[in-house]
């Protein structure tokens, strides 16, 4: 029995399409022919009808209509459904046969090519034998037809013909063999649909006319037959919904057949068959769960349905055959635009499939387990003259048989027999393989990583079984990786005990000596007499023996796999052997740990490697060595068993040696680092420990980075987590899980020792020379060679401050750009034991705000390690934040004669500049001098001198100055000038200030406006009451133009005066006039003049207000004193 005996039908799993037959096309010889036949076939799009086309010659045999039968009186039904039925509607029967014929409306033979075309017709219908066939003509044309109507040549010949061939003019086409072919075949398509479609709503009409005559009691197969040939119809009929409703009533009914041995197999076949169509179109119709439901419905209803217990194994087949079918449909779904999920997706089914597939494996190692006389039976029952079963599901040996028992038992043993005996040929592990292959693939794609691996475990079992030990070993070590990381302690023996067997019977030496390794370690729950054994077989192998078989193993494999192990011996070299720990979890255990984070060169490195076996019985290593980042030191992390002849089950010389079960060995390692070394890490990359001799065959476990394996990480967090009190140990004992790793450590430089003291005052000026002083002392018992200062501005930080400050040597002169913010090793010379060099740096900070200074001091110094005399380089870091401020802010304002703030200053005009001179330092500031550098466009009236020299000023006070102004004329009348600079010499009044500081201030920019006339006055400084006061008014005209002046002269209660009160007159360009009044002073006190009022008539802009500006307003009126005491006392 063919594993292929399952399978369904490809007529059931196909799409049914409308079968049309197309007569008259020669597709070998003619190139127009062959043109037709490619654009009804060739690169069909899915919005085209569906209609299987097939070319068929005009004298074609069609199957054979059986004679109708009008009664079912005494009809007794042999099966449900014949072999042959769906293939016959689907590709032998069709619903329509089109004739194509070339013929021209105007072709001079008209009438014999009339005829002729008339006898093809009737050779088809002849051919069809009274089927319900449809038979259609198709003119093959060279010409473009007219529209109907305008040829009335055509329209006579076409009804002559139709005639002629006995059709309707529905059945007569035209094709014109033109450029717009595809066009014309596309309605020529649609026109046949149309046809195909009568034609199986009249089989489906036909097929429910006979439910009259059925009765439900002899009649029942009949009542499925029919309701599944409707359906069937329907489907070709592309009625999907009404064909899921017939399919649904069938189904119903099957189940409603009365069951037994004999004909179970073919009511679990047709329920297959129609649960199939079932599911299928409810994914068409985009209703997966309804797809879904209806499989579960099939499945509780049948798979109880087992039949005769002896052929048990066949229900098994057919119950994986079913969920495999489900699967592939629900796989086909989803490429169609169907969404799944994780937790229902095809994987489930296929995994299901490889379930019922490993029982049905079961059931026939039981049920074909015959004695060896027992062979296949003669004659062969399962033969049939046909070749083939009338009906789905039936026995061979008892074809149409439908009654309870079977007619012949003896036959029935026998055909029983051989089904038994094909059944122990079928080759079982390939099929369950290829069933978890489709579900692993499904659990991959739906990311599902427990199920697929738990899928490829039982793969890699049935690899096993079926003897391919490669593929077995493959998927089981990929698998491995999994639950070693997930820690599935349990599943992970049972997955090491089936990969030994495999790498034994392989004769994989490395593979064999890995597994073992995890066999017998603390990963294995195994017993300790099966550890040992294992243990022992490995110990076998490292001595280059051949190890016991495993258990359970096939015999013959067993001795083939002796003979290539016997081969592995005899061959010299390949002994040698590396496991990366990382990858398992062996019996062996370690950690390598430097003793601290840190080293200083003056000191010997030390190493601690701490090393652990779980197996039963002690073992001994050969060699340890630890390799390190810098390969140089590896000689001295080397420990080496000197005995290296001897055998391995010998005892040792070196005791520390052999491991103890559960005991922690300790092996320390200790170098003295390299004086190039320092500042860098040293780290840990690897551990390796040989087991076997080199004499034999022997294996290096290599940890990477010195420590952990697959379970290494998960049990140090666990042993962190635990809140289990350890028991204290005896010294020499070591708690493994208290062993802490550090895999790395850094070679420091050696401790200085000497002093290193910053004096200064802060903090810093702006622009000033800032002293500090470092002074630096030895507390060596040496000399200290080659000391080298580096002082300066920390790197680091922002760049704007590197470009802001300056350091220097040289106090005396001021920094610029071109001196650098940090000074590399300025050499200072050697430093004996208790002497002391002091070195002052000059700090220069253009702008304010924190900054990090840094003092490096390096030395050179001789140190004895362990014997060895390296020289030391020592280094002090010393790093201060300066803090800088302004030492003095400058308020600077222009202010009139009379000190009231301008705005504008006029040509020619006197002006004050006043300077104020804030001090914001916390220490005393000199001012040493200043000055004023004026620009062009600016003069003094009298030499500017100093007012702030040799002033000292504390915190928060002023010193202020002004000089006395004036601008000479300018272009355009008004504009913005410059007024120079305001330079201040000063220096921060302290013992460590000697340079002298020079600010720049840049003065502000002044505008400058020319004024038509300018008024000033002269008067006495202070007045008398009732003295006369003599005023004198000059007005200049400083235009080109003649000014007309009217000038009036407001009274003031505090005077009388003389003089005009009101007068217009008349000033030449350049000239000056003078007005003299005569004031009287009535009262005391600072009082108000008369004021003058002037308006010039020329310049109406020119306010009274802006002339009043350069006329004093007030004077100070002393009283009337004694006669002949003029004296402020007096008065």
């Amino acid at each position: 029995m063919s594993p292929a005996q399952w399978d369904l039908p490809p007529e059931l799993c196909c799409r049914p399409m409308a079968f049309v037959a197309l007569t008259g096309l020669d597709v070998v010889y003619n190139a127009i022919h062959r043109a037709i036949w490619d654009a009804f076939c060739a690169n069909r799009r899915a919005d085209r009808v569906p209609i299987s086309f097939k070319v068929l010659a005009g004298d074609h045999e069609y199957p054979k209509c059986r004679t109708k039968r009008t009664s079912y009186e005494w009809y007794i039904p042999k099966g449900i459904l014949k072999t042959g039925w769906m293939n016959k509607h689907l590709n032998l029967v069709p619903a329509l046969v089109v004739l194509f014929y070339e013929l021209d409306w105007d072709d001079p033979q008209w009438k014999e090519k009339q005829s002729e075309c008339a006898t093809k017709v009737e050779i088809v219908r002849t051919s069809l034998q009274g089927r319900n066939t449809k038979v259609a003509v198709v003119l093959i044309q060279k010409k473009t037809p007219l529209p109907p109507g305008e040829d009335l040549v055509a329209s006579e010949r076409a009804s002559a013909l139709c005639g002629a061939c006995d059709l309707s003019g529905k059945s007569l086409f035209v094709l014109p063999h033109t450029d717009h072919l595809v066009g014309y075949i596309i309605r020529l398509e649609n026109a046949f649909y149309e046809h195909a479609q009568t034609y199986y709503y009249n089989e489906i009409r036909r097929v429910k006319s006979h439910k009259e005559f059925l009765n439900k009691t002899t009649h029942q197969l009949l009542f499925v037959r029919h309701q599944f040939k409707i359906g069937f119809f329907s489907e070709l009929k592309q009625d999907t919904q009404n064909a899921l409703k017939y399919y649904r009533t069938a189904y119903s009914l099957v189940h409603e057949l009365r069951a037994h041995e004999t004909n179970m197999l073919e009511i679990k076949t047709m329920a297959g068959f129609i649960n199939y169509k079932i599911c299928r179109l409810c994914f068409q119709h985009n209703t997966p769960l309804d797809a879904i439901a209806q499989f579960r419905k099939h499945i509780d209803l049948c798979k109880k349905k087992i039949g005769s217990a002896e052929l048990a194994f066949e229900h098994t087949a057919w119950m994986s055959k079913q969920f495999q079918s489900f699967g592939d449909l629900f796989d086909e779904a989803i490429k169609l635009g169907l969404t799944a999920i994780q937790t229902q997706n095809p994987g489930f089914y296929y995994q299901q499939a490889a379930y019922y597939a490993q029982e049905r494996k079961q059931q026939a190692g039981q049920l074909c387990s015959h004695e060896p006389g027992v062979g296949y039976p003669a004659p062969d029952t399962l033969e049939t003259i046909s070749g083939a079963l009338d009906f789905y599901g039936q026995r061979p040996w008892r074809p149409g048989h439908q009654s309870i028992d079977p007619p012949d038992s003896e036959k029935e043993k026998q055909g029983i027999l051989a089904l038994q005996v094909k059944e122990r040929d079928i080759p079982h592990s390939e099929l369950i393989i290829a069933l978890l292959s489709n579900a692993v693939a499904q659990f991959k794609k739906y990311k599902c990583p427990r199920m697929k691996s738990h899928l490829m475990v039982q793969m890699g079992e049935e690899y096993y079984h079926a003897k391919d030990y490669t593929k077995a070993l493959k998927l089981l070590d990929y698998v491995m990786c999994d639950y070693r990381t997930e820690r599935w302690w349990s599943l992970l023996t049972s997955i090491l005990c089936t990969a030994l067997k495999c790498s034994y019977l392989m004769g994989q030496v490395k593979d064999y000596i890995t597994y073992s390794m995890e066999l017998v370690g603390r990963a294995s729950i195994l017993p300790e007499e099966q550890k040992s054994r294992i243990e022992k077989n490995l110990i076998k192998v490292l001595m280059n023996e051949v190890p016991e078989p495993e258990p359970d193993c096939d015999p013959l494999s067993v001795k083939a796999a002796q003979s290539l192990w016997s081969d592995r011996i005899s061959l010299a070299g390949n002994n040698e052997f590396t496991i990366e720990v990382q990858d398992y979890v062996p019996f062996v255990q370690c950690k390598a740990k430097f003793v601290s984070p840190s080293f200083h060169i003056d000191e010997p490195v030390q190493l601690h490697v701490y090393v652990r076996a779980d197996c039963p019985h002690p073992v001994r290593f050969s060699k340890l060595s630890v390799c390190l980042s810098n390969q140089e030191y590896n000689q001295y992390c080397l420990l080496e068993d000197a005995s290296k002849g001897k055998d391995i089950l010998e005892p040792s010389t070196q005791e520390n040696m052999c491991l103890v079960p559960r005991k922690t060995r300790k092996y320390c390692f200790k170098f003295v680092a390299k004086t190039e070394d320092v500042g860098k890490k040293i780290e840990i990359t690897s551990m390796r420990l040989m087991l076997g001799r080199e004499t034999a065959r022997y294996v290096y476990l290599n940890w990477r980075g010195g420590w952990g394996d697959a379970a290494s990480s998960h049990e140090t967090l666990q042993a962190c987590r635990s809140f289990k009190r350890r028991t204290r140990l005896p010294e020499q004992h070591v708690d493994w899980d208290t062993v802490t790793i550090q895999s790395s450590t850094m070679i420091i430089s050696r401790v200085p020792k000497i002093s290193v003291q910053l004096t200064h005052e802060p903090p810093a000026l702006t622009n000033e020379m800032y002293c500090m002083i470092v002074a630096i002392q030895s507390e060596e018992d040496t000399v200290a060679k080659d000391i080298k200062l580096t002082a300066g501005l920390k790197p680091g930080q922002d760049a704007n401050l590197t470009q802001s400050t300056q350091i220097t040597l040289n106090g005396i002169e001021v920094c610029d750009d071109s001196h650098p913010a940090l000074l590399p090793d300025i050499p200072l010379g050697d430093l004996h034991p208790g002497q002391k060099i002091v070195k002052p740096l000059y700090i220069h900070c253009v702008s304010t705000g924190s900054r990090i200074l840094l003092f490096n001091v390096a030395y050179s110094v001789s140190a004895t390690v362990e014997g060895k005399d390296i020289p030391c380089k020592c280094h002090k870091d010393e790093t201060v934040t300066l803090d800088t401020v302004v030492p003095f802010e400058v308020a600077m304002k222009f202010v009139s004669s009379k000190f009231e703030n301008l705005e504008h200053v006029y040509v020619d005009i006197p002006f004050l500049l006043m300077m104020d001179i804030l001090s914001a330092s916390p220490w005393p500031i000199e001012l040493v001098n200043s000055e004023v550098q004026l620009a062009s466009s600016m003069n003094a009236i009298d030499q500017p001198q100093s007012q702030v020299e040799g002033v000292t000023l504390q915190t928060s006070e002023c010193a202020s100055e002004c000089f006395l102004l004036k601008c000479p004329p300018v272009q355009n009348g008004t504009s913005t000038v410059a007024s120079g600079h305001y330079i201040i010499s000063w220096k921060r009044k302290s013992a460590f200030a000697e340079t002298l500081v020079r600010t720049i201030i840049t003065l502000p920019h002044v505008m400058v406006e020319n004024i038509p006339l300018y008024v000033h006055a002269e008067l006495p400084s202070f007045g008398r009451v009732r003295e006369s006061l003599p005023v004198r008014y000059h007005l200049e005209n400083r235009t080109g133009l003649v000014q007309d002046v009217e000038i009036s002269v407001e009274p003031s209660d505090a005077f009388m005066f003389s003089g005009l009160k009101q007068v217009r007159m008349r000033i030449l360009p350049g000239a000056e006039q003078e007005m003299l009044y005569n004031f009287y002073p009535l009262m005391a006190g600072y009082q108000v003049l008369p004021q003058l009022n002037i308006n010039l008539l020329r310049f109406p802009n020119i306010s009274n207000q802006l002339l009043r500006r350069f006329l004093p307003s007030r004077i100070f009126v002393k009283p009337q004193g004694r006669n002949g005491d003029t004296s402020i006392e007096a008065a």
